[in-house]
């Protein structure tokens, strides 16, 4: 009696191949849906203090013209819908832009350069740079500004956060 192995080997073979041609095959169709995603980037955050903008962008900015000149936020939320009203946030250079309120806040770890050295100043020192504060607190002074105002906030002595906004001292609504 005759052994056919050649017929079931060659089935054998067609299956593996069949078997291999589909794992090829479900690879190449879960790259053809990968997507593309460039990041975000941002040229150094410059603050110029006594025109009140960061890289051109004034406080009264809407979040689409912020987010077009700075694109790498971290985060937003569209103006009425949070309890701030609504903003642009780079976390991770500790800036925030308010703009239902008009107003941007720059905290202790800012990530960037200041046109006036501010943060970390003191108290007694910023006298040559702003003049007298319009208002003052003990944690606070409000100085005014050709384009609205400055707030400073202190930890001690030292300037720990900053404020500007285009509204005036008398007009601000700040987000607590």
């Amino acid at each position: 009696m005759k052994k056919f192995y050649l017929p079931v080997s060659l089935l054998n073979y067609f299956f593996m191949k069949n078997i291999l041609f589909l794992f090829l095959l479900s690879g190449m169709i879960s790259v053809t849906h990968a997507q593309l995603k460039v990041t975000a980037k941002c040229n150094t955050f410059i603050v110029d203090i006594l025109d009140g903008k960061v890289n051109d962008v004034k406080p009264d900015f809407n979040n689409a013209r912020i987010k077009t000149k700075l694109p790498c936020y971290t985060s937003e939320d569209a103006e009425g819908t949070s309890k701030c009203g609504g903003g642009v946030y780079y976390k991770d250079r500790d800036i925030y832009f308010y703009t239902a309120r008009d107003y941007v806040q720059i905290g202790p770890n800012f990530k960037g350069k200041l046109s006036i050295p501010l943060l970390g100043a003191s108290r007694n020192s910023l006298f040559k740079w702003l003049g007298n504060p319009k208002l003052k607190d003990e944690t606070w002074d409000a100085f005014e500004t050709q384009y609205g105002c400055l707030i400073l906030y202190y930890t001690g002595n030292k300037v720990r956060m900053i404020r500007f906004s285009t509204k005036t001292t008398d007009a601000i609504n700040l987000c607590e």
